[in-house]
């Protein structure tokens, strides 16, 4: 009778938190790059906040769904409630606050890193993700928003994707706030007006009916809203967005963007235009970015009212696109070290170290076996960690004062001078590897 040994019980990692092995984290410095490329193009400065802030900055900021259902709260030592951050815009413009009078306006900012929301995970959706934040603020004009559009197209473009693939949904809610008037609507029902357009596609056509007349629009109104929805020449009636799309044309963006009236944004500080970002492909349809413009937001944390716009991308279904369209990159280096020096025995390690060390000295990135083992073995490890090269210095090679050099890639080695080694390897290296 077979027997197998017992499995240990190890211990699971949080439900809606990632593992970043070295592929995954590849692909992540990857996208941080692209993103870092992107921003700083159209003159983006990096900056980060805290990953605590308390609760306080986003109650009344970001609506009572975000903070009530979807945040990480807790008490910290002293009692007070303390959130692991679910957005940036609000700690943004906390900072922005704070240092008013010593920044230079308009103020163009971007940011990538960790936030937290309790939701359900599924596909394409952590309670941990990792976010691009980018802002333009002290600019209230249609221009800035289009460009800020347009650095989201360009990211889109920059990282292979195609207006097939993914198109950048525009609306204004000043303008549908002027239109919901037209309807009948009060001004104190619309905000639940936004809030029940932005919920149109998370609802069955029924759900959404019912939910329209649970708000206490009219059987008239509602058909007359449904209307409103399917509008594509709304924007016309809007010189803000009549200027925004002749701003996103000159930009060279507007193969990636079009008007949608059905596209709102959920949260509460939105006062004008506002974007998202959408996956078009017969495998994914849903939502990759979205932002729009903040006019009050920084007088509600204390500062002097201040206009903003900006966006917010998650890494979790974009990464998803990119490998749906094939346009992660293949050849990701996930070793940092291309160069690995074998250990041939005992009596040869500590000339091993040395050669692994000159080599970093002349600044190659190398890594040296830990111990001595069979030729067979190291060359295999270097093989699966990546190494591009791996140096062997036996007996014979150390007495005549050479190296001999493996090329995992090509299959090849030759014998070279140690005292050369530095240059002819960086050499070696600087070739393209072979595709």
């Amino acid at each position: 009778m077979l027997q197998f040994p017992l499995m240990k019980n190890i211990i699971p990692s949080v439900k809606g938190t990632r593992d970043f092995y070295p592929r995954e984290m590849a692909i992540r410095t990857w996208l941080y790059d692209k993103i870092r490329q992107v921003s700083e193009s159209y003159g983006y400065q990096e900056y980060e906040g805290p990953l605590l802030e308390t609760v306080e900055l986003y109650a009344a900021k970001s609506g009572e769904e975000l903070v009530k259902e979807q945040s990480f709260v807790f008490p910290d030592r002293s009692g007070n409630l303390i959130t692991l951050r679910p957005e940036l815009t609000p700690t943004l413009v906390r900072m922005v606050a704070q240092r008013q009078g010593q920044l230079a306006f308009p103020l163009r900012w971007w940011s990538f890193g960790p936030f937290w929301r309790y939701e359900r995970p599924q596909k394409g959706r952590s309670r941990e993700f990792f976010q691009w934040n980018i802002d333009l603020i002290g600019e209230a004009s249609p221009e800035a928003d289009a460009e800020i559009v347009a650095v989201m197209a360009s990211f889109f473009e920059a990282t292979g994707l195609t207006p097939t693939e993914v198109a950048i949904l525009v609306n204004n809610r000043r303008l549908m706030d002027r239109e919901l008037g037209k309807i009948g609507l009060t001004e104190a029902q619309r905000p639940e007006a936004f809030r029940l357009i932005d919920r149109r596609d998370k609802l069955t056509p029924e759900e959404w009916c019912d939910y329209a007349l649970e708000l206490g629009l009219s059987p008239r109104q509602f058909d007359q809203l449904l209307a409103l929805l399917e509008n594509l020449e709304l924007w016309k009636g809007s010189e803000e967005l009549a200027r925004f799309f002749e701003v996103i044309a000159a930009l060279g963006v507007d193969d990636y963007v079009k008007y949608d009236p059905q596209i709102i944004r959920g949260l509460d500080y939105y006062t004008g235009t506002v974007y998202e970002g959408r996956a078009t492909t017969p495998r994914l349809r849903r939502a990759l970015s979205g932002g729009g413009r903040y006019d009050n937001l920084l007088a509600d944390v204390g500062g002097d009212p201040l206009p903003g716009t900006g966006y917010a991308m998650g890494d979790v279904v974009i990464t998803l696109l990119l490998e749906d369209t094939d346009n992660l990159p293949k050849d990701l280096d996930v070793s940092p070290a291309p160069v690995l020096v074998t250990v041939f025995d005992e009596s040869l390690l500590l000339a091993s170290y040395k050669l692994a060390a000159d080599l970093r000295a002349a600044g190659l990135n190398a890594s040296c076996y830990p111990a001595p083992a069979k030729l067979s073995k190291q060359f295999k490890y270097a093989d699966r960690i990546g190494a591009r090269l791996a140096l062997v210095l036996g007996p014979d090679e150390k007495s005549q004062g050479q190296v001999t050099v493996k090329n995992l890639l090509a299959g090849d080695q030759s014998i070279i001078p140690q005292e050369e080694a530095p240059a002819l390897i960086g050499k070696i290296l600087a070739c393209k590897k072979p595709s």
